[in-house]
């Protein structure tokens, strides 16, 4: 189902201007540096450096996903009635409410415990830690709603859609290369302490490095707060009527009723692209959680690697993002997909085949991340084609999607942290396999998952089989 010319007539879209498509872009770079520490760093901080246990640690996260998927269909539904407000429209609003709770809430998560000493019980902490993370979780969502619900109303054209969400990508590119290149420089520049070259240790994680995520986080809502600001400057979106209109009114169309929230349920289409967004992210998301306890425990790789490996992953996926376009043109949107998902399939065969990586494990990083960035671009296009002229219900669509990635991806945390093999909160030899078959599991068990729901698109293509009736919309 292609996109239409907007309701009501008139000339047909204007390509939006170059400044216009980069002030978007960079919109979700503060979510996209507070997502980079929150998957790759979370369950590292509180299990290495914390010392709480696998299960707690896997709780904070299970809680934040969790809150995270029930606002998001919340905040879409609430965008798409809203009006905007003074000279924000009302995607903007939104946006503009969720970055203000992630700066006033992320820092606290990656930030000791405070009141809390030596004999504080786990569960004290757990307690602290909480409304942070429910608070940073609400205004995380609420961005990325609101971001993402803007692609169908700035732009109409596929390409066009192709083009925006790449470009976004590649800033979550830079966003994520931002953080690992800043972990490394801080562990760089983070002086020893007196017993560590007696004990040897100056390579593992400990309670030593806890300024290190604390700075971090700093630095992340510092150099967000900017890129948001750009945002709002750049990007103008219309104020609006609420969605649900006069929906009699003589200009609309049968054939160009307005399709709501309720609308979209019916749909066989928002099921099947709904499946194959979750299938991406919790490939993408389970990932990038499980890359740094890989390196630690499986491979024993020095503290620096957890910063440089999702480094080379991230400039992988940055190079890929900018092939999608003419990719997608040459060989469609199913076909850009299953490449990308072979390559996601390629590392997940040499990790299960191979012992030890060695050198090569930059390699395998190059590979997850091309395929990552391949699949989620081309997920993100194919949301944007189910959505199609139909912008005025995009973020229940969008929020609705994100509902099932987010709550996916935390129990699926929860379920690995309690198989932990390890009683205590530091891991054991049964470390070494358990991690590197987590990682074989979330991205060549995922990836099937992904298979079977993009079979489905190839024998039932994205487009809206069935209409709103005057009875439903009355």
């Amino acid at each position: 189902m292609g996109p239409g010319p907007p309701a009501g007539g008139g000339a047909g879209p204007r390509a939006l201007p170059l400044r216009a498509r980069l002030s978007y872009a960079v919109g979700h770079f503060l979510n996209d540096l507070c997502a980079a520490m929150w998957f790759t760093y979370l369950l590292l901080y509180l299990h290495s450096v914390r010392a709480y246990s696998s299960r707690a640690a896997g709780l904070l996260l299970l809680l934040g996903q969790v809150a995270d998927g029930l606002c998001t269909p919340l905040v879409g539904f609430e965008a798409d009635r809203a009006a905007g407000c003074a000279r924000c429209g009302p995607r903007k609003a939104w946006h503009l409410v969720g970055t203000g709770c992630v700066l006033l809430s992320f820092p606290f998560i990656f930030s000791p415990c405070l009141g809390c000493g030596p004999g504080t019980p786990e569960w004290a902490a757990l307690l602290y830690y909480g409304p942070f993370i429910v608070v940073f979780q609400f205004g995380w969502a609420a961005t990325q709603i609101a971001h993402l619900s803007l692609i169908p109303a700035l732009v109409t054209n596929d390409h066009e859609k192709v083009e925006l969400t790449a470009l976004r990508y590649a800033f979550t590119v830079v966003a994520n290369i931002a953080v690992y290149g800043a972990a490394w420089l801080l562990l760089r520049l983070q002086a020893p302490s007196p017993a560590e070259p007696a004990r040897g240790v100056g390579d593992q994680l400990g309670v030593q490095d806890v300024p290190v995520f604390r700075n971090l986080s700093l630095l992340v809502v510092g150099v967000g707060a900017v890129f948001s600001l750009l945002f709002h400057l750049g990007t103008r979106e219309g104020r609006r009527r609420p969605a649900e209109p006069e929906e009699h009114s003589p200009l609309l169309s049968p054939a160009r009723r307005l399709l709501l929230w309720r609308h979209w349920l019916r749909e066989p289409a928002f099921y099947q692209v709904g499946m194959l967004y979750m299938s991406t992210r919790l490939i993408v998301n389970l990932s990038q959680t499980y890359i740094a306890m890989y390196l630690t425990y499986s491979l024993h790789l020095p503290k620096k690697f957890i910063a440089t490996i999702p480094l080379v992953m991230y400039l992988s996926g940055f190079v890929s993002s900018f092939l999608m376009k003419p990719i997608n043109k040459c060989i469609g949107r199913n076909l850009t997909y299953f490449a990308g998902l072979l390559v996601v399939l390629a590392f997940a065969a040499w990790v299960a085949l191979a012992d030890g990586l060695g050198v090569t494990v930059y390699v395998a990083a190059v590979l997850l991340g091309a395929g990552c960035a391949t699949v989620l671009v081309t997920s993100l296009a194919m949301t944007a084609d189910l959505i199609g002229p139909h912008s005025h219900s995009a973020a229940f669509v969008y929020g609705a999607m994100s509902f099932t990635d987010k709550v996916a991806n935390g129990l699926a945390v929860m379920a690995i942290q309690s198989l932990h093999p390890c009683p205590s909160e530091l891991c054991c030899g049964a470390c070494v396999g358990f991690y590197r078959w987590v990682m074989v599991a979330v991205t060549g068990g995922v990836g099937v998952a992904a298979t079977l729901a993009l079979s489905s698109l190839l024998v039932w293509p994205i487009r809206l089989r069935s209409w709103a009736s005057p009875e439903d919309q009355a």
